[in-house]
C-alpha cells in the first residue's frame, strides 16, 4: 500500500502493544477502530494525527487555552467530509507503515482531506515540532523516544 501525506488511515493494535506508551489515545472503542489518524510520511517514519468526532469535548479544551494563551495552535476544529472533527496535533507520534491496518474509506474510496485542510494541518504541526525541538512539552507522548523505537525498527 502506498502511504500518502493528506490520508487518513488506522493503526494495528500491534503498535501500541510494541510502544507500550499510556498517554496514547486507545485504539478501539466499542469495538470499531478508532481513532482515525491523518497522517504526514516523513521520509521512513509516519506522523499520525489522531482525528476525533468529540467535538464539544475538545472545543471545550480550545477555549480554556485562548483563555490562558490568547491562541491555540494543538487541537483544530475543521470539517472533513461534511462533519466537524477535533485534529489533535498535540496527540501526534511517530510509526511506521508496517503498523498501517487500512486506510480510512468513505464511500469506497480512500479518505483524504481537502488541500486547504491538508496545509492547515501541515503548517500548524511544523510550528509545534519547531517549538518542540526548542525544548517546549507541546505533545502528551514523549515522541522523541517513540521516533527513536521506530527507527530503531527500521536498522
Amino acid at each position: 500500500m502506498e502511504i500518502k501525506t493528506g490520508y487518513l488511515y488506522h493503526i494495528k493494535d500491534e503498535y501500541f502493544d510494541v510502544v507500550n506508551d499510556e498517554n496514547l489515545m486507545q485504539n478501539h472503542e466499542r469495538g470499531k477502530k478508532r481513532p482515525t489518524y491523518f497522517t504526514i510520511k516523513d521520509e521512513n517514519i509516519l506522523w499520525f494525527i489522531p482525528i476525533s468526532s468529540k467535538v464539544e469535548k475538545y472545543q471545550k479544551i480550545i477555549d480554556k487555552k485562548i483563555e490562558k494563551y490568547g491562541f491555540c495552535n494543538t487541537i483544530l476544529i475543521e470539517k472533513i467530509y461534511e462533519n466537524d472533527a477535533a485534529i489533535l496535533l498535540q496527540n501526534a507520534f511517530p510509526t511506521l507503515e508496517k503498523y498501517i491496518d487500512h486506510v480510512h474509506t468513505i464511500n469506497g474510496k480512500p479518505a483524504k482531506v481537502s488541500e486547504k485542510l491538508e496545509k492547515i494541518i501541515l503548517q500548524n504541526f511544523q510550528n509545534l515540532m519547531k517549538l518542540h525541538v526548542r525544548g517546549q512539552k507541546i505533545f502528551l507522548t514523549d515522541i522523541n523516544k517513540l521516533k527513536e523505537k521506530m527507527l530503531e525498527e527500521i536498522k
